[in-house]
């Protein structure tokens, strides 16, 4: 058969619907990812989100719209996946019965032919990345118990990959071309505690840096409080290990972090993100924060505008607060109104955007090391170490020389704006 899986949502599930493809190869049949053929397809497989209520209708419409391909004749059968699956097999069933199967996670294994599999113990992928770079899923689901976060329901407790495994795994990557690593979990810095009663990155790290041909390799997912300021020395004895942090704060007010469950306040917050740029000089930190929580007033919403304007953080992502069934904070209900929500979102918006045009304008003058991502309309796209794929900024590279696509070059940076850096090869 001819399978197409069509991914949601986060780097995880890319991971896993990267997982599932190599298995239905080894069964001899052709997969694509997301491919946007109209013919030629026996069967779709959608790997939903059910994150926050927008993933969740991405995820009802991507499943409409594949089940309507279906009755044109187009594709045989749509199977669904994923966390909408997990946490919403029944009522998908009833409201949608032209679905061929539902499969939450204990059961996708039934997608190819066998009773248990699990997608986390794998080392085998068909990426779905450009070839040269990819993500690393070190576990899976979160023993945290975040007020407002879905995550533990859809997913479980904290499931850690034993380390060499995921060493075996970013050899292979290796092997195949792959020079970047992003290590990725619902927490990254619990990692090992199931597996070893200890929290085990740092190992992990330093074996994971020894890979050959692995280049860059970009941290996500740190949770701030009792930070294993540990990793922080492994950054700093590795090159190859980006001096790149991704560390979701959330908020700064001690009331709401409260209500939150998350723990710490204010003090802790500047302390923290202090500590960490004076360990690792230079060090890009991403954060992304929550505006709207339910018990969040007027001012601990300039409270946070405040931290955002001191800390001039470097990546900065916001959400707006999504009320999620079966998470403590739903019986908080969702007071706060859309406009008002809205404001204080652009708000955020707003004050991260002038510093972000400040940073990168600092940069201008500068030559910096960038990755070739890919060639659009006579230019080239690239990144640096402080950026990821997708969610943070671009180089945007003057295409008169000829690059080649997933290797390094020195860029003189000429021009920017508040999201992208404009040069050319130096």
């Amino acid at each position: 058969m001819h399978i197409n899986i069509i991914t949601l949502g986060c780097s995880k599930n890319n991971v896993d619907s990267e997982v599932l493809a190599a298995q239905f190869e080894q069964r001899g049949h052709q997969v694509s990812h997301n491919s946007s053929a109209d013919r030629g397809i026996d069967m779709v497989v959608i790997n939903t989100c059910a994150f926050i209520q927008d993933a969740k209708e991405q995820s009802v419409d991507e499943i409409l719209l594949q089940l309507e391909r279906k009755k044109r004749g187009y594709i045989k059968r749509v199977y669904v996946i994923g966390c909408l699956a997990q946490r919403y097999t029944e009522d998908l069933g009833e409201s949608l019965p032209e679905i061929d199967g539902i499969f939450p996670f204990a059961t996708v294994g039934q997608l190819l032919g066998e009773n248990k599999f699990d997608l986390l113990q794998q080392t085998d992928r068909i990426l779905s990345t450009p070839s040269h770079y990819a993500y690393l899923k070190v576990s899976e689901g979160c023993d945290r118990q975040c007020s407002y976060c879905a995550i533990p329901l859809i997913r479980g407790k904290q499931v850690s990959k034993p380390v060499e495994m995921l060493v075996d795994e970013a050899t292979k990557l290796a092997e195949s071309g792959v020079k970047e690593l992003m290590l990725i979990a619902q927490d990254l810095t619990y990692y090992g505690m199931d597996l070893y009663q200890r929290r085990d990155l740092e190992r992990l790290l330093r074996k994971i840096a020894q890979v050959k041909g692995i280049e860059w390799i970009r941290l996500h997912y740190a949770y701030p409080i009792n930070f294993p300021y540990e990793i922080l020395d492994v950054m700093n004895d590795y090159p190859n290990i980006c001096r790149y942090l991704d560390i979701p704060l959330q908020h700064v007010s001690e009331e709401v972090l409260k209500s939150m469950g998350r723990g710490g306040n204010r003090d802790q917050m500047y302390r923290l993100v202090e500590r960490i740029r004076d360990k690792v000089p230079g060090i890009a930190l991403r954060t992304t924060l929550i505006s709207g929580y339910p018990t969040e007033t007027r001012e601990q919403h300039k409270e946070l505008v405040k931290f955002v304007k001191d800390m001039r953080f470097d990546r900065l992502g916001f959400f707006s607060y999504s009320q999620e069934e079966g998470t403590p904070a739903y019986e908080l209900g969702d007071p706060i109104k859309e406009r008002e929500k809205n404001r204080r979102l652009e708000e955020l918006i707003a004050t991260q955007e002038d510093i972000a045009l400040e940073l990168n304008q600092a940069k201008v003058g500068s030559v910096l090391k960038v990755m070739v991502d890919t060639e659009e309309d006579g230019h080239y796209i690239g990144r640096t170490e402080f950026d990821s794929p997708d969610v943070d900024d671009s180089v945007i590279i003057d295409g008169n020389e000829k690059l080649e696509i997933g290797h390094f070059y020195p860029v003189r940076i000429n021009k920017a704006d508040h999201f992208d850096l404009y040069g050319t090869k130096a």
